[in-house]
């Protein structure tokens, strides 16, 4: 008998997010956009009615082994390696032990008790692969970012992706059941630099929590942030390192001030985030750019934020900066636009969906401080309003609701074709 999509449900997902924990706050070290999507998706995939374990790394001995997130969402921590936070290039040599640990949890479990394994990042990938043969279950990877891409759109000074990431990827693309791509440019990107096969692969779009990033009061927001009314707010939100390169944003802000050097009286740079990556060598780089260029004293360094207070961030700022190289697909845009505040982005990845050019924002074709200085003059002009109203009803388009619904789909595709069953692709 031919079975459709909605004819299998997985009951029960083990989500594998090796090098970064959901639990961790996004905005520094190696927490970011991954770890709000995978929170977001599980607590909506448990909403739905699929139960979610979460495995990540222990960095703590004080830790409990598990955390109830949510409803239906637990998150394990498993030991592999010190009780520490390590770089991403030290993590290979933990994923035996990773591996070991997730394997031994699963045995203590009734057999068949995961329908499916969804990874997340190359890392989760390589112990994915080994754990869905050991479970006969099928593997659904989400990349997230990807070496061969990074490594094409390199920042200038910054170290590219090694070789050993390059084949950990290949392999992972190769052994995967499903692969999640953020955005259709992901899927080209996947089939071009790795030769997966397109019918592998499901475009899924990430959203954004429509009711936490919403349009608020702007006055209030400033008061709060201590903005002044009548300054012209640029954020950048995220990890200070060089692939999201908020070094631009800086020097077009200089060359701004070194054209009208009046600009230096309303205009106010906040950087909302924290030293990761190659970004932790140099911990001070960023502050002593701004010292270089003379911008010191307009540009505002603050730590990460949680949702409430980042959401206030985006109401009080005229624009959002996200000068980035690379990006799977830009969830600081997303949120920045859902709450009224128009992007200016780079015209990378999934930025060229995240952001409606010309509507909801500003894509800039190049890194060239000059070419986004001319962008950023824009938004300190009345064209802002109009990118502004433009911006909110783009996000609207965007919701974990949505996502999650893709996200079972792509379970479904994974489990019946894992199982050899015939499935009527779309048939209600």
């Amino acid at each position: 008998m031919t079975r459709t999509l909605r004819d299998i449900r997985p009951r029960r997902v083990a989500v594998v997010s090796l090098h970064t924990s959901p639990l961790d706050q996004p905005g520094t070290g190696d927490a970011g956009g991954l770890n709000v999507y995978v929170l977001e998706t599980s607590r909506r995939l448990a909403a739905a009615g699929v139960q979610v374990e979460i495995f990540t790394r222990a960095v703590s001995s004080s830790m409990p082994t598990t955390v109830e997130l949510a409803p239906g969402v637990s998150v394990t921590h498993l030991r592999a390696g010190p009780f520490e936070e390590l770089p991403k290039e030290d993590l290979p040599a933990q994923m035996c032990a990773f591996s070991a640990g997730l394997l031994r949890a699963e045995a203590g479990r009734p057999p068949g008790w995961f329908d499916l394994i969804h990874s997340h990042y190359w890392l989760s990938g390589q112990v994915g692969w080994l754990a869905s043969e050991r479970w006969d279950v099928p593997l659904v990877h989400s990349m997230h970012t990807m070496a061969k891409v990074k490594n094409l759109e390199l920042a200038a000074g910054d170290r590219p992706e090694p070789q050993v990431r390059v084949i950990g990827e290949e392999q992972v693309v190769d052994h995967a059941s499903r692969l999640i791509a953020n955005t259709g440019d992901e899927a080209a990107q996947l089939m071009d630099l790795y030769a997966a096969s397109p019918h592998a692969i499901d475009v899924v779009h990430p959203g954004v929590d429509l009711s936490v990033f919403s349009p608020g009061d702007r006055l209030a927001a400033r008061a709060a942030l201590g903005i002044k009314p009548g300054a012209h707010l640029l954020l950048f939100v995220g990890r200070i390192q060089p692939l999201k390169a908020p070094d631009v944003l800086l020097r077009a802000v200089a060359r701004m001030v070194e054209a009208d050097p009046s600009r230096r009286e309303d205009l106010v740079v906040a950087i909302c985030g924290g030293p990761s990556g190659s970004g932790l060598e140099h911990p001070t780089a960023l502050a002593d750019l701004a010292t270089s260029l003379g911008i010191a004293d307009i540009v505002r360094f603050e730590p990460p934020a949680d949702r409430a207070r980042l959401a206030e961030w985006y109401r009080a700022a005229d624009a959002t900066v996200v000068p980035s190289y690379s990006e799977s697909f830009g969830l600081v845009a997303i949120e920045s636009q859902a709450c009224g505040t128009p992007v200016v982005a780079a015209s990378v990845g999934g930025l060229r969906t995240a952001v409606a050019d010309g509507r909801s924002g500003l894509l800039v074709a190049s890194h060239d401080p000059g070419e986004w200085a001319r962008a950023l003059e824009r938004m300190t002009t009345g064209e802002r309003q109009r990118l502004a109203d433009g911006a909110r009803p783009h996000a609207e388009g965007f919701s974990w609701d949505a996502t999650a619904r893709g996200l079972i789909d792509s379970y479904a595709q994974a489990i019946g074709e894992h199982a050899a069953l015939p499935l009527a692709i779309g048939t209600p």
